[in-house]
């Protein structure tokens, strides 16, 4: 079946044949929402279903990802204004003073995979910049990491300013040192401790 051979060429990470099958099946009628929905989607969930079993790892994400997201450069200027991030707009970010990119970029790219407009700002983000791509993306997801303890008590810190800012977003914590608890205690409306449980919730989040 054409789906399952796009999806297993996203999970073989494979960026020249992924696109071509995409196009081959845009071409064949399909409608590019469909092949949002139920092939990028559906490879990026499977992916990281086996990346929390331990069947994938992250560099065979990260190639994944990169294949999705060449499928979703054929399709992209075929999906009506707006259907694209139908899911939700989420600005993502690692927090100020923190430089670690694999983990945020894995959960930036399994979003747009699962639907999501995605506004990445990168890493040491200033708390200013979060609120302002906030307030200019219409976001309804700040998503904010770290890996470093020292950085830790800024995520507290933004969710405060972002509120008295008047920016009515939820927010997503994430990072190696993070917790549950400490997500808790910084009045955040969520944990993940992996991409495939921050997509989840953020699905849960926009449902």
């Amino acid at each position: 079946m054409p789906f399952e051979e796009i999806k297993q060429s996203i999970l073989d990470g494979d960026v020249d044949l992924t696109p071509e099958l995409v196009r081959a099946e845009m071409e064949a009628g399909t409608p590019a929402a469909t092949i949002l929905n139920d092939v990028l989607t559906a490879a990026m969930d499977e992916a990281g279903r086996r990346l929390s079993s331990g069947e994938m790892f992250i560099p065979e994400i990260l190639f994944a990802a990169d294949a999705m997201k060449a499928g979703l450069d054929v399709i992209r200027p075929h999906i009506l204004d707006g259907e694209e991030g139908g899911k939700g707009t989420v600005v993502v970010g690692g927090v100020k003073g923190d430089f670690h990119d694999i983990g945020k970029t894995l959960v930036a790219w399994m979003l747009e995979g699962a639907g999501f407009k995605v506004v990445d700002l990168g890493v040491d983000v200033a708390t200013e910049t979060f609120i302002e791509a906030a307030r200019e993306h219409d976001a309804d997801i700040i998503a904010m990491s770290t890996l470093m303890v020292t950085t830790m008590p800024l995520m507290g810190a933004n969710i405060r300013a972002a509120r008295a800012a008047g920016i009515d977003v939820k927010f997503v914590l994430g990072g190696a040192p993070v917790t549950q608890s400490y997500a808790d205690k910084s009045e955040a409306d969520g944990y993940a401790s992996d991409a495939p449980g921050a997509v989840a919730l953020m699905r849960e989040l926009v449902g």
